[in-house]
């Protein structure tokens, strides 16, 4: 793993007997104590998660709010032009395939963090780029001297207020705010990927080993990717090349309400999606959960009878339900909750249900 990327925190993973996988580009924590360990503690404490090999890329400049109008499909003049707001949004390309998925926080009239897949960044760094032309803006990928922990978890916000300068419970739902958290200043949001409240924090690379060594000293539990993955499914929130990909709508994926073809600047993708949302889609995003003891995994065919009506994009066994779930693109017509449905595993059939999603809510 030689090539790989390391986080800032690869040494205290390494300390804390954490095993890594390559991902996306970095050699990261997968596990420590376990993914079921993990996602409990996350369930019924707090977990701290190392997300910094998502990509961070400022955008500033007095073109900055128009450029962004023009390369996502949310609003964002909707966010304050005081700063400390983020939204939730998407790139798309002109023929309506998503090509990321983003949080957009809004610093000012004319600053911005957006924050994108890892597997994405260069990809994104190209695509904003190359449609920064006339505009008066300046792009740059601040990634390897930042670092983003992510704590989550029902008691991540009395523990955060319990190291921080500042009441951050008072921080709404994707809100942000400055902060020093033990000794740290950190940017923190109350965003997350899990399906449980809590805050990423943002801060420079050098100074995010001291900030995770005071987190885990309050309790919380470090986590990996692995109890991430499952987390995230449980929550039903989609995955970059799983749940969208280029070739999917965000109509597709259950991401409709992030466009909005009524706000006043057109933006990439606009045109193909305004006629596809008068065209709902054959295949849809949906939920299964097995019958016995199988677990559905990513590409499992989904059947009803003998007609296959989709496949899994993302499966698991879920700690939480005691079941293997699945999110499954599947025909338009089978997908209401209560249908029986087979998944091929091994060439043979296995018993589910389609759920309503998500299969975990807390948030």
């Amino acid at each position: 793993m030689s090539d790989l990327l390391r986080t800032s925190l690869y040494t205290a993973h390494a300390a804390a007997h954490a095993r890594f996988v390559p991902f996306a580009g970095w050699e990261m924590p997968v596990q420590y104590a376990g993914v079921l360990t993990e996602v409990k503690a996350v369930r019924e404490r707090v977990g701290l998660f190392d997300v910094s090999h998502m990509g961070r890329v400022r955008v500033r400049g007095g073109d900055a709010p128009a450029f962004l109008q023009r390369m996502v499909v949310s609003d964002i003049a909707r966010l304050s032009e005081s700063g400390g707001e983020a939204r939730y949004s998407l790139f798309c390309l002109e023929a309506g395939g998503v090509l990321d998925d983003i949080i957009v926080y809004r610093f000012s009239a004319g600053e911005f963090i957006v924050v994108v897949n890892a597997s994405n960044r260069e990809k994104d760094l190209s695509w904003m780029r190359h449609h920064a032309g006339g505009f008066n803006v300046r792009i740059e990928d601040e990634t390897t001297e930042t670092a983003l922990i992510a704590v989550q978890g029902p008691e991540a916000m009395p523990l955060l207020d319990s190291l921080a300068d500042r009441t951050l419970s008072r921080v709404r739902r994707f809100g942000f705010t400055d902060a020093t958290v033990s000794g740290v200043r950190t940017m923190a949001a109350r965003t997350g990927y899990t399906g449980e409240d809590g805050m990423e924090l943002f801060c420079t690379a050098d100074d995010a080993p001291r900030l995770w060594e005071a987190l885990t000293a309050a309790g919380a539990t470090p986590c990996g990717l692995g109890a991430r993955d499952t987390l995230r499914i449980e929550a039903a929130l989609p995955l970059y090349g799983h749940e969208m990909d280029e070739h999917t709508s965000p109509y597709e994926a259950r991401l409709g309400w992030t466009v909005k073809l009524d706000k006043p600047a057109d933006f990439l993708g606009r045109t193909t999606l305004a006629a596809l949302k008068d065209s709902p889609p054959r295949r849809i995003l949906a939920g299964i959960e097995m019958d016995g003891r199988a677990i559905p995994r990513e590409g499992y065919v989904v059947r009803t009878g003998d007609e296959v009506i989709g496949h899994v994009t993302s499966g698991t066994f879920s700690p939480t339900r005691g079941k293997g779930i699945a999110l499954v693109r599947i025909d338009a017509r089978r997908a209401a909750p209560g249908n029986a449905v087979d998944v091929i595993i091994r060439d043979q059939p296995h018993a589910a249900r389609t759920l309503a999603l998500p299969f975990y809510k807390n948030v």
